[in-house]
């Protein structure tokens, strides 16, 4: 795998004629992984559309190894960055293994020929997601977990060097938000790839995450590794909620402890 940038300058993004990012610079560590936390409507999505190409910035331009993204050839583009963003839709009546077969056609020359090289990538990927065993089962039988699966394994058969998710662990218990993670980085640490994932759990994000970005409405409040910047104060900031820090026994990562109000006089006698 080969390390691509993939970076934001003085970037504008929004919807009509309303705007939610307002410029943001950003530069996504390469070969790590790399997570945006928010609350509700901050602009993390939109920030993640506009660096998979999704969405056309109003100003300021998105750069994946120093050319504008937004004027590359889309298969270019497809060859290098995969993107899961949210709510996917599958076809009626498509297979498990069918649509994870579609992360392959950026490979594929101008006749669609299938490879043995196909083959495996549609096997692997089926196999990290734990998927196989449900190849040829329609996608619209599954659970809502299950398909999530399949999503993910049809951005790892596309295998190119840089991915963004949206979210991936909606709709997953804790077992397999677990286990999302872990082969997120095992993509990261294993392969060498670089990832960028949406999350809403702070804990979740802050036990894998190597690069952590803080966001709210529309622009990066705080960015760098979870237990250099993630604060009480940071977490105040960005969500509006006390909190307290302390050390995750298992990971050493910063862990949030949310105070609600019902709890107030009691963490402020601990």
């Amino acid at each position: 795998m080969r390390n691509h940038q993939l970076m934001a300058a003085g970037l504008h993004l929004g919807y009509a004629d309303r705007e939610i990012v307002s410029d943001l610079n950003l530069t996504i560590p390469a070969g790590e992984l790399t997570v945006i936390v928010g609350a509700n409507a901050c602009g993390k999505s939109t920030l993640l559309r506009g660096l998979a190409r999704l969405l056309s910035p109003s100003k300021g331009a998105v750069y994946l190894d120093g050319k504008p993204i937004h004027q590359m050839p889309t298969r270019e583009v497809a060859t290098l960055l995969g993107v899961l963003p949210q709510s996917p839709i599958a076809p009626d009546a498509i297979t498990v293994a069918d649509l994870v077969g579609r992360g392959r056609y950026p490979h594929q020359g101008w006749f669609r020929r299938w490879t043995p090289e196909d083959d495996a990538a549609v096997a692997e990927a089926l196999g990290a997601t734990d998927m196989a065993d449900l190849a040829a089962r329609p996608v619209d039988e599954l659970s809502g977990g299950q398909r999530q699966r399949v999503w993910i394994a049809m951005a790892l058969a596309q295998e190119t060097d840089l991915l963004l998710l949206d979210e991936p662990t909606t709709f997953l218990d804790i077992n397999h938000q677990v286990e999302v993670l872990d082969l997120l980085t095992d993509l990261v640490k294993s392969r060498g790839r670089t990832v960028v994932v949406v999350l809403h759990d702070l804990n979740l994000a802050c036990r894998y995450a190597d690069h952590i970005v803080a966001m709210k409405s529309g622009k990066i409040i705080v960015e760098g590794k979870p237990v250099d910047v993630m604060t009480e104060k940071v977490v105040h900031d960005v969500f509006n909620m006390s909190s307290r820090i302390v050390l995750d026994p298992v990971s050493n990562t910063p862990m949030i402890v949310p105070i609600g109000r019902h709890h107030v006089e009691a963490a402020e006698k601990a």
